[in-house]
């Protein structure tokens, strides 16, 4: 009968416990990372019209792709 009751209650308040325990642990975390990402967010935008220029672009062009030669036409 002891068993009996004992996993009774197990069963009982083991899920809720558990939920509560990983939001204390977990939930107080990802509420911080949403508030950090939230303010870089506010912080990178900028107002319409404004003219922003890169300074380091990420999309270079390759200098080892050789030079630029001029088409010439070939008569046969």
């Amino acid at each position: 009968m002891k068993y009996v009751f004992l996993a009774i209650l197990l069963i009982a308040f083991v899920p809720p416990l558990r939920r509560f325990i990983f939001q204390l642990l977990v939930g107080n975390q990802i509420a911080k990372q949403q508030k950090r990402y939230n303010d870089m967010m506010q912080k990178n935008m900028r107002k319409q019209g404004d003219v922003w220029v890169d300074p380091n672009p990420k999309n270079k062009p390759n200098s080892d792709r050789g030079q630029y030669v001029d088409f010439e036409e070939v008569k046969e």
